[in-house]
């Protein structure tokens, strides 16, 4: 845990030199294909605060995260899939329309952690672009469906159906068919996982 606050602590400093010194930005960029573990992950870390911090900067490249979403290495895969959640904050030029299916596809990616974060940014990319609403809501009901397995089990996936409720709770006042979402999150009253019943409850005191 401590190398890792290191490593988070070297790749924020590195976000505020980029920030004031873009012409740094290319180098963070190839990074992520760097050899070097060190590197590799401190790039993309750094890239991900850069998203959060100064979304502009990384909006051009919105077709080099895409392409990170196919990649065999989990840790840069999870990173790409937030930084283009946080993009869509400014996508003016709905860049992430182009890419919806291949983004919400991998809801059905074999690790549950590429999943949830798939489920984390959903509350987000619907805030920013509202007319996707309902097709992003769409994807998300299809996560009580998915099926046990060996490396997705029940407990994992009461975990992805907690993750979803807190997806609605972000932009349920958008949805239309807000019915469908209720008995959703009414069906999670009676989850197996304390957290996730626990969601279920305070999502129903608040919306129903």
């Amino acid at each position: 845990m401590k190398g890792f606050e290191i490593q988070k602590t070297e790749a924020e400093d590195l976000t505020i030199n980029v920030i004031k010194n873009p012409s740094l930005l290319p180098e963070i960029l190839n990074g992520i294909s760097s050899e070097n573990p060190r590197v590799k992950f401190k790039s993309a870390k750094t890239l991900r605060f850069m998203s959060e911090k100064n979304p502009e900067m990384l909006y051009t490249e919105m077709d080099f995260f895409s392409r990170l979403l196919d990649s065999e290495n989990n840790i840069i895969k999870w990173i790409a899939i937030d930084v283009i959640g946080n993009l869509t904050s400014i996508d003016s030029e709905n860049k992430f329309d182009k890419i919806f299916n291949k983004y919400f596809g991998l809801l059905s990616d074999k690790s549950m952690i590429t999943v949830g974060h798939v489920i984390d940014n959903s509350g987000k990319i619907a805030k920013a672009k509202p007319y996707l609403t309902e097709k992003i809501t769409s994807e998300l009901l299809k996560i009580e469906k998915i099926p046990t397995k060996p490396h997705l089990t029940l407990e994992c996936k009461n975990i992805l159906l907690g993750k979803t409720i807190q997806a609605f709770n972000m932009y349920f006042v958008q949805i239309t068919d807000k019915s469908s979402i209720v008995s959703f999150v009414k069906r999670q009253i009676k989850n197996t996982r304390n957290a996730t019943k626990a969601k279920a409850e305070r999502f129903l005191k608040r919306f129903a």
